[in-house]
């Protein structure tokens, strides 16, 4: 079964108050935090230590270089010049975020559909891949298709504190 056909009911009573959510499991999880953070005390301890970046965080930290286009989610750099490995990773983010808002299927892609989008070289684009994993900035996902990659929180998080450091990005 595809995730784009799985749908998620919630219902949660908590004192007053009534939360009702129904959507695809990864939005539904998202509603469902974002509730109990906001209405039960004792989950506010743990949300200060707690890293989930939603759509509206991740367009607020790479509206300037990402762009949903026509075509798809894309790295939209115009003069600036980038390492390989960041556009690779920003490719990732335009994905997750294509993906949060409805505009992708999934959240994850292949090495094939980021060489197709960003140009790089295949070698090139490999080492990348495989620099990003060690570092667990990406995550690889193997299914009857083959491989797939996505981008880590913590990969977000590296790449926002990389970009602001050069300043293509501000903090």
């Amino acid at each position: 079964m595809s995730n784009e056909s799985q749908k998620l009911s919630i219902i949660i009573n908590y004192n007053q108050i009534k939360f009702e959510f129904e959507g695809n499991p990864n939005e539904v999880a998202i509603a469902t935090t974002n509730f109990l953070l906001k209405n039960v005390p004792e989950i506010d301890l743990a949300h200060k230590i707690s890293v989930n970046f939603s759509a509206k965080d991740l367009i607020d930290r790479f509206h300037k270089v990402i762009k949903i286009t026509p075509e798809g989610p894309r790295v939209w750099t115009g003069e600036i010049k980038m390492s390989d490995k960041d556009i690779v990773a920003l490719q990732l983010v335009a994905v997750k975020i294509g993906f949060e808002t409805g505009n992708n299927s999934s959240d994850n892609t292949t090495i094939q559909e980021i060489q197709l989008v960003t140009g790089l070289k295949t070698k090139s684009l490999s080492s990348r891949i495989s620099e990003l994993l060690k570092s667990g900035y990406v995550l690889r996902e193997k299914n009857d298709d083959g491989a797939k990659y996505k981008i880590t929180t913590q990969g977000i998080d590296w790449l926002y504190q990389n970009l602001s450091k050069k300043n293509i990005i501000s903090k």
